[in-house]
Formats: C-alpha cells, sequence, structure tokens
C-alpha cells in the first residue's frame, strides 16, 4: 500500500542536505522501520515512565494503549477526533513567548508504510510547519495510521527545528520499531480517566495524555463545535498542558505556560458553498498591486488600492468571518494602510504580504487546498525578494526553505511544469547559499512568475 514518489534532482539534493544534518532521507521518501518481532502477543510491553525523574505517570492499569492494534485498513483514518484522511489543510493560530505564532498542518499525497510488530502498516504523513513571528521555526512530518477498532496511531515523525533560516537540529525525530513502540494519538471512543501516550520514545520524546472531558462545546470558526474533549498531556519535564480535540477539527486548542495554539481554519470541516465573494477577489487583486505600488513608489495607486481593500472588508466582515483569521486580517490591513500614507516602501510591501497570507486563508473556505498552496508559494518567492532587498541572507534562507516544503504539497499539481519549477528552485538555493542576495531575488521573481504561469 506504500506509495512513493519520483526523486527529481530537486528531491535528491535536498535529500543530501538533510542527510548531512543528520535526518537522513526520511523526509521524502517512504520511511521504512525495522521489524520489531518482540511484540508478537495480545498487548503491548509497557514502557518506563519516561519523564526527567520518572515519576508522574499513570500507573499501566489506567492505560488503554496497551493492546496491541491490527491494521486492516490503516490509512482510512476517519476517528473524529483525529480524521487525518479527511483533513487536506489546517491552520492554526496563536502566540509563543508574546510573538505570534502561526502552523499549517497539511496532508501530503500518497502513503508511506512502517514495520512495527512485524507488520508492514500504512500510513498517511501529515506535514507540520510552524511560523513565529513570520519565520520558519520547525517543520515535522508525522505518520498516522487506524487501528481495526478505530483508536489512531503515531508511528513516528521526522522533525526539523530552525534557526536562523537554516535546519540547526532534528532532535525529537523518531520511528516506531526502532526508537520504540507506536503511540496512541486517540482512542476509539474516549472515555474520562482514559490514559494513553501520545509519543513513548523515553529520552528522545514522552508525553502522557488523560481524559478530562468529552463532552464541552466549543466555540468553532463557524459556530459552536459539540463534542469536544479536553486532555491533560504530561511532558517529559514533568509539566503538563491541556489539549482540546473536537469532531471533525482533530487538535484544536493547546495552551500551557502561557503560550497558545489554537484552530483558526480546517478544510473541508469549515468549507462553505457557493462562489467566493467578490470581496476577497478586490482584497486579493488590491495587496498585490500596493505590494507593486510599493515597489514602484506609486503612492497615488495605492491608497487608490488602500481604499478599495478598506471597503471590501467592511463589507467583508459584517458577515461571519472566521475569527482568528478576521482579526489578524484587521490588523495587518491597519498596518498596510498607516505604512502607505507614511509612503514607507519597505514597511509597505512587508504589511502587503502580510495581507496577501490572510486572504488566502479566507480563500480556502471556496478554494482547493493545492490551488492555495500554489498561491501561497507564490507569495514566499515576493517575500525572498523583500527580504533580499533588505539585505536579510537569514530571511532569504528561511523564505527558501518554506518554498522547498510547500513545494512538497503542490507537486502532483504542477503537471508538466513540475521539473522546471524544481530546476528553478535548486537555483534559487544555489543562489542563497552562495550569499548572493541580488540572485536571488531575481531568480525568486522568475520563480514566481514560473508558478503563476
Amino acid at each position: 500500500m506504500g506509495v512513493s514518489r519520483e526523486l527529481t534532482t530537486f528531491d535528491s539534493m535536498r535529500s543530501l542536505l538533510i542527510g548531512l544534518l543528520g535526518a537522513g532521507a526520511l523526509a521524502l521518501t517512504a520511511c521504512d522501520g525495522a521489524d520489531d518481532r518482540t511484540s508478537a502477543g495480545p498487548t503491548i510491553a509497557p514502557t518506563p515512565c519516561g519523564t526527567v525523574d520518572g515519576r508522574g505517570c499513570a500507573p499501566p492499569g489506567k492505560r488503554v494503549d496497551l493492546t496491541r492494534p491490527s491494521f486492516s485498513h490503516s490509512t482510512s483514518i476517519t476517528n473524529p477526533l483525529f480524521p487525518i484522511s479527511r483533513l487536506r489543510s489546517v491552520v492554526l493560530m496563536g502566540h509563543v513567548e508574546g510573538k505570534p505564532f502561526r502552523t499549517e498542518t497539511t496532508l501530503l499525497p500518497g502513503a508511506r508504510t512502517v514495520a512495527w510488530n512485524g507488520e508492514r502498516v500504512a500510513v498517511l504523513v501529515s506535514q507540520y510547519m510552524a511560523y513565529l513571528d513570520g519565520r520558519l521555526e520547525e517543520v515535522a512530518l508525522d505518520r498516522y495510521a487506524q487501528a481495526d477498532d478505530g483508536s489512531v496511531w503515531y508511528l513516528g515523525e521526522d522533525v526539523f527545528d530552525y534557526r536562523k533560516g537554516a535546519i540547526a537540529f532534528t532532535e525529537g525525530t523518531w520511528l516506531a520499531g526502532r526508537e520504540g513502540p507506536g503511540a496512541m494519538i486517540m482512542p476509539a471512543r474516549p472515555e474520562v480517566g482514559d490514559v494513553y501516550r501520545t509519543e513513548n520514545a523515553p529520552g528522545i520524546v514522552f508525553e502522557e495524555v488523560t481524559v478530562r472531558s468529552v463532552s464541552e462545546t466549543v466555540p468553532g470558526p463557524h459556530g459552536p463545535v459539540t463534542g469536544a474533549m479536553i486532555a491533560s498531556e504530561l511532558h517529559s519535564d514533568g509539566t503538563r498542558e491541556d489539549k482540546l480535540f473536537a469532531p471533525g477539527y482533530g487538535e484544536f486548542r493547546t495552551a500551557g505556560g502561557g503560550d497558545l495554539e489554537a484552530l483558526a481554519l480546517a478544510m473541508p470541516t469549515d468549507a462553505r458553498e457557493g462562489s467566493m465573494p467578490a470581496e476577497l477577489g478586490v482584497l486579493a487583486a488590491g495587496s498585490e498591486g500596493v505590494l507593486e505600488a510599493g515597489r514602484l513608489g506609486n503612492w497615488e495607486n495605492a491608497a487608490f488600492s488602500i481604499r478599495r481593500m478598506n471597503t471590501a472588508w467592511k463589507k467583508l466582515r459584517a458577515g461571519h468571518q472566521p475569527p482568528r483569521i478576521a482579526h489578524r486580517l484587521s490588523a495587518t490591513l491597519t498596518a498596510l494602510t498607516a505604512s502607505v500614507r507614511a509612503r514607507k516602501s519597505f514597511r509597505v510591501e512587508q504589511d502587503a504580504i502580510n495581507v496577501s497570507q490572510s486572504v488566502l486563508d479566507l480563500q480556502l473556505q471556496y478554494r482547493p487546498p493545492a490551488e492555495v498552496d500554489v498561491a501561497r508559494f507564490h507569495l514566499w518567492t515576493q517575500q525572498v525578494r523583500v527580504d533580499a532587498a533588505a539585505g536579510d541572507l537569514d530571511g532569504v534562507t528561511g523564505d527558501v526553505a518554506v518554498l522547498e516544503w510547500i513545494r512538497d504539497r503542490i507537486a502532483p499539481s504542477l503537471g508538466s511544469a513540475r521539473r522546471d519549477i524544481d530546476a528553478r528552485l535548486v537555483e534559487l538555493r544555489a543562489a542563497t547559499d552562495a550569499r548572493n542576495l541580488p540572485a536571488a531575488a531575481d531568480h525568486a521573481a522568475r520563480l514566481g512568475a514560473r508558478i503563476r504561469g
């Protein structure tokens, strides 16, 4: 059942890079772990408590993840509280250490296999991308499978933490059957008091969850959502945080230590019927027009576009919009309006990109996720140009990494243009690695035009 993707020149070069950094080629190819034939019985042998001091875990008798799962149709992941196979694109927003935090999770095409308990399990891979204050912070490739009883299992992840635009470390990477057993991410029918480990490779990653409630009603992007679950999650350092899961959405909210990551929009759960509102088209065209006007110093055109955009947003927001995205769009549009009035070119360009990001989030309700990701790819080529003009090498390096990861989402939809776009992306990476920012900006402009075509 595993499906491998064709490796292009771009794939091969990045595989080599990641391999040199210690992550191997796990991010790009079918990922197979070593067979674990020691758990042939009907149960999974308990592992020690994975906290630093070895204390704080629930007794084994309370755990619901010690029965060995069987996987007959493992890529049909339909558990209401973790429906990965039905979630094509999810946006979460919040704050970490007082800075804006944003994540995008995307179901990648195809399937992989993981060998665990003497069985080759087909898994789906979800790409998790986290941005802190607008910069790439982390990427994870998470492997999930649904057992025959309806529980969902987490069979490993590849983790890439970024600093100054480059991969700094890969701590937290693990694979079921290699570093430890698989981990239950969601019981089939969770009940209050259930305990299970969502990550269970002591010394690498460890999380143990206790279910506190299964009947909550929470505010969703388009109204109340019933049947949500609240859980308390124990970490390896002994701290706890609350996590909330909601039907049709999966992970809905995480809060702890003053930080927050909360769902803003999930597709297709929040898809809207009918055509996209004309006002979203006005906002999209306007933000792009202001970006170009700012580059050229054409302030009269920029001011005209701003007036149209504010009028369109006022009308659009009078109807119901996903609150977190609406709040972000209002803030960025206000900032863009002010920077146009002040005629600050660099600020105008960055603010216009920020507005475009929120507009694309709202368009996700009406457009196919892959189509929106193509538009996001184009937007990040513009971010490269802005950061290159500012002489920000770290920023450009991170922007190119974002393009490389988004490319993985959209590869199947590129058709005959795939090789050309991959080649141009390789050229952009080479210019960036050579610290040649003018060349990087030029390659980004050409790549942006090509993806538009």
